[in-house]
């Protein structure tokens, strides 16, 4: 009787053993169901090659500095990811995030100079949630394209910030942002002597990792996204407030986009109002390598994440073996390319 199933088997040979050759179909399926997966072995992949080539690569210094640099870009794929989750798409983030940065900046520079930190960045995340809720309320109203919306926010925004905030840049920021910007977590000293520091505000990406992952997987908002992004004529007809899930997953993504802002300056020290232009494109690139597609309704947080680490690490690869930042583009360009193929792929694969 056990021989029979094995031959009726369409997986198994007539030993009774799985088809090597039949192993490729099942490895499809569970990248189709996991697209994440095909970023996380490329990750590992480029790391370890690195790695065998450069053992200085995966040092504690590299490995922090890695961890550095992706907070930002982090924090702004976050709420990228949660909007091309409701079906739409954000490119006003860099905008949204230097009116925060730099408009309170100014206010504490000129008003306010003793301002706690707290309160310069819940003012900061209070700035982009009043942004990204005027995009979700134009994109819902007007009925137009979420990518021609945000085109035009993005240009209003940096411009009423130019022409009624300033131009010029902030050098000297208040203290506290200066402290909070140097506030260590961990130090670590290399063989030169050198010491290098995981700043405090490396946790704000884990965190709001864990926020975004608990809106969209664990609240009736987050169904709500999932299911407008997936088909919004749809969901319409099921009872979802379409007004609602557009003004709440815009207002998400320019709260995220204020948070970076304030990091961005207390890091650097300094407040630039031309800051974040031309980000649009590796944010929105880590988004897609993590697994989300472009027309919403499908992705993951962690998927994100792993998105962000692989754009980090391959920027931090071509600057270490001395590629010029123009090629980095390319690079980048041609994983977008490669994303792209695979979830045609996919979707081909899924409808026959």
């Amino acid at each position: 009787m056990t021989v029979v199933q094995h031959m009726n088997d369409p997986l198994s040979d007539s030993s009774g053993k799985t088809a090597p050759g039949r192993r490729a179909p099942r490895l499809f399926s569970f990248l189709q169901a996991h697209p994440e997966a095909v970023s996380l072995l490329l990750l590992v992949l480029i790391c370890a090659s690195v790695a065998a080539i450069n053992p200085a690569f995966l040092q504690p210094s590299s490995l922090i500095d890695m961890g550095r640099a992706s907070v930002v870009t982090g924090l702004f794929a976050l709420g990228v990811f949660t909007v091309l989750a409701s079906g739409g798409i954000d490119v006003s983030f860099p905008a949204v995030g230097a009116v925060a940065m730099y408009g309170i900046s100014t206010l504490v520079l000129n008003v306010f100079p003793d301002m706690p930190m707290a309160l310069i960045i819940l003012l900061c995340v209070g700035v982009g949630v009043l942004l990204g809720a005027v995009n979700g309320v134009l994109v819902h109203e007007l009925r137009a394209p979420a990518l021609i919306v945000t085109i035009g926010t993005l240009y209003v925004f940096r411009g009423v910030l130019l022409v009624f905030v300033g131009t010029v840049w902030l050098m000297e920021l208040p203290p506290q942002m200066v402290a909070f910007g140097q506030w260590s977590l961990i130090d670590i000293t290399t063989s030169s002597g050198v010491t290098v520091s995981l700043p405090v505000y490396f946790l704000s990406l884990p965190l709001a990792g864990v926020l975004t992952w608990f809106v969209l997987n664990r609240t009736l908002m987050g169904r709500a996204i999932f299911a407008v992004g997936g088909k919004a004529d749809v969901a319409d007809r099921l009872g979802y407030n379409l007004r609602a899930v557009h003004v709440f997953a815009f207002a998400f993504a320019g709260g995220l986009a204020g948070m970076a802002g304030a990091i961005q300056a207390s890091a650097n020290r300094m407040a630039n109002p031309f800051d974040f232009a031309g980000t649009e494109i590796i944010v929105i690139a880590a988004v897609i390598l993590g697994g989300a597609r472009i027309t919403g309704g499908t992705g993951s947080v962690l998927g994100t994440v792993i998105g962000v680490l692989l754009v980090t690490v391959v920027n931090n690869v071509l600057v270490l073996v001395g590629i010029p930042s123009t090629w980095q583009r390319v690079v980048v360009g041609a994983f977008i390319l490669l994303a792209a193929a695979f979830f045609v792929l996919r979707d081909r694969k899924t409808n026959i």
